[in-house]
């Protein structure tokens, strides 16, 4: 007999639209098909849309930021609100910071999120600090054990790799078979941007986003990509936030460059404007993040890239922020000037549902698109596919059930997240994950956490698609 049956289920996968009944059995999809028979749990999918379960490939949790600054959410936090949003398994970053072992970084990661999961994770790790011993020895172990991704900064004063670090970096990339995930924007430009605003007194938040124009991150995309072109390794440039980036990705594609990229919820739901507050005071804060989210012209791009196939995948960059808090971005100096306020913005739980609003509902994209870019691609170009990201006999079943219909505005109120705001506020969206099903078994039902915390699991990963197509 099956463990849980599904019956009357649209499925919606990358490829395909059908009605059908899923059958479960330990964990994974075992049968599909007309009339699955008995089972121990029916669930009755009559008016949902059965789609996998959400793949986020970019999260920050439980990352250390260095003095008086704290990430809003740890593991518990942010993987509940993962559920929540109908999310199964989620990627953040292990930061290796300066001096520290590569290994020692991912001993840490793992002791953090130890029994504190309520959905699958894996991680990708940072490295800001490409000793030879870190290139030479420890990135090819942790690679050849499954850790096959690493992101690497273009900017941030503790983060930034210089050209040379890139180009070593990328090498090894190349020759281990890992892929490289980059953050594309210019430190210098960023540093001289930043002097001038604030010698002009130009210090609220909004001059964030005035401090990073979409120049410094088209030059650092078309850098990034020449770096990879010298190396022949595929990399990713990770949330591109409109054309400018976007054309040099898209003249890297058609030269037949292995280029990916992503966006992110910002992208599409925000602009610049939103960082002026309300009256170019501090609450502009709460949408600070980089790339800074540009203006209307920009999310038109976005969304062409999201249809034609620029963008290969969709993430939230989760990075979560206290507002109202001195360890938050009202840390100490965030006022005096828009260079100290923490970077980044919570949106694990609503990543999904605006993008069913804006895309699917409003006609931009298919379904079938947007499987592909929230689970189908992220699981295969980061090495899980097929045991994630589909719905087939043998994968995880890892499935959120949709109601096409149901109307949300989004509020504080609602959010299953350790941040005290929401940057979508009152936004109203048609579309909502009713339940959200890890490896079978029920995490999230209308809107209530019902998992537990050790039910999420590591997820060991092969090569990227990247490599092997």
């Amino acid at each position: 007999m099956l463990d849980t049956a599904i019956r009357n289920a649209t499925i919606i996968t990358a490829g395909d639209r059908y009605i059908a009944q899923i059958g479960i059995r330990n964990g994974r999809i075992i049968t599909i098909a007309e009339d699955v028979g008995p089972a121990h749990e029916e669930i009755d999918a009559t008016g949902l849309w059965v789609m996998p379960g959400g793949i986020d490939a970019h999260v920050h949790l439980e990352q250390p930021q260095g003095p008086n600054v704290v990430m809003a959410d740890g593991f518990e936090s942010g993987t509940r609100s993962a559920a929540a949003g109908g999310t199964t398994t989620v990627m953040p970053f292990a930061l290796q910071q300066k001096g520290q072992s590569l290994r020692e970084v991912v001993d840490a990661y793992h002791a953090a999120a130890k029994d504190k999961c309520h959905v699958d994770c894996s991680f990708h790790i940072i490295i800001t600090d490409p000793t030879p011993q870190v290139l030479g020895q420890e990135l090819p172990a942790l690679v050849k054990a499954g850790y096959t991704s690493f992101k690497v900064f273009m900017t941030y004063d503790d983060m930034v790799l210089n050209d040379a670090q890139l180009l070593d970096v990328f090498d090894v990339a190349r020759r281990e078979k890992a892929m490289v995930m980059v953050h594309a924007e210019g430190y210098d430009a960023i540093r001289y941007m930043t002097r001038r605003l604030e010698e002009a007194g130009h210090t609220a938040p909004y001059f964030h986003a005035e401090s990073r124009p979409e120049s410094v991150e088209r030059e650092a995309t078309h850098r990034a990509i020449s770096h990879a072109e010298l190396t022949d390794v595929p990399i990713m440039i990770v949330h591109v936030s409109g054309r400018e980036p976007m054309e040099q990705i898209q003249w890297a594609k058609r030269r037949g460059r292995k280029l990916y990229a992503e966006t992110c919820p910002q992208y599409i739901a925000l602009t610049a404007n939103n960082l002026k507050g309300l009256n170019m005071d501090f609450e502009g804060a709460k949408y600070v993040c980089s790339p800074p989210p540009r203006d209307t012209d920009s999310q038109k791009a976005i969304w062409e890239g999201l249809r034609d196939g620029t963008f290969d995948i969709f993430s939230s960059d989760h990075c979560p922020f206290r507002f109202d808090d001195p360890k938050g971005k009202s840390v100490e100096g965030a006022r005096t000037s828009f260079r100290w306020v923490p970077n980044g913005i919570p949106g694990i739980e609503t990543r999904l549902p605006i993008l069913f609003s804006e895309g699917i509902v409003k006609g931009r994209i298919t379904p079938e698109r947007f499987v592909a870019l929230t689970a189908t691609n992220p699981a295969k170009l980061f090495g899980m596919y097929p045991q994630k990201g589909t719905i087939a006999i043998g994968a995880d079943a890892d499935l959120t059930l949709w109601d096409p219909q149901r109307q949300v505005t989004i509020s504080q109120s609602l959010m299953h997240h350790d941040c005290d705001y929401t940057p979508y506020e009152g936004m109203q969206v048609t579309g909502w994950p009713v339940r959200t099903i890890l490896r079978g078994q029920t995490i999230m039902a209308n809107g209530a956490i019902t998992g537990t915390t050790d039910i999420g699991t590591y997820i060991d990963r092969g090569l990227s698609a990247a490599f092997t197509a």
